[in-house]
């Protein structure tokens, strides 16, 4: 057997896909998937970056004191308090234009563009 002998396999995007979803339900992890169908798990590492399911990966936090928990959870709360303003102005945003757009057809005008030029407001 020479030096350049191996064996290059590839693998077929339907079969990528196939494992990645044995891998989502959970049943087997990447080492078992690999050892089931002859493939590295390393090799699974690059099909789940390549097809952007970051979701599978592993991911490791490190805890070390009573201040880093405290500080995690402040920004649990943190972060938590930002989505509940976000959603409130988005919220307010929708309401604002629904007003506009009752306004434009109460007014005559055919858009809410239509007023808004008229009233010289940026869209």
């Amino acid at each position: 057997m020479y030096k350049n002998d191996k064996v290059i396999r590839r693998y077929s995007e339907p079969f990528k896909l196939k494992i990645l979803d044995e891998l989502t339900t959970g049943k087997l992890n990447k080492y078992q998937l690999g050892k089931a169908y002859g493939i590295n798990p390393t090799t699974i590492n690059e099909w789940i970056k390549k097809y952007n399911r970051k979701d599978l990966m592993n991911t490791r936090v490190t805890v070390k004191t009573k201040d880093e928990i405290t500080r995690i959870k402040q920004l649990q709360k943190e972060i938590e308090q930002l989505k509940k303003l976000l959603l409130k102005k988005d919220l307010d945003a929708m309401v604002l234009e629904s007003y506009l757009e009752v306004a434009a057809q109460d007014l005559g005008y055919r858009s809410v563009a239509e007023l808004k030029k008229k009233l010289s407001i940026e869209p």
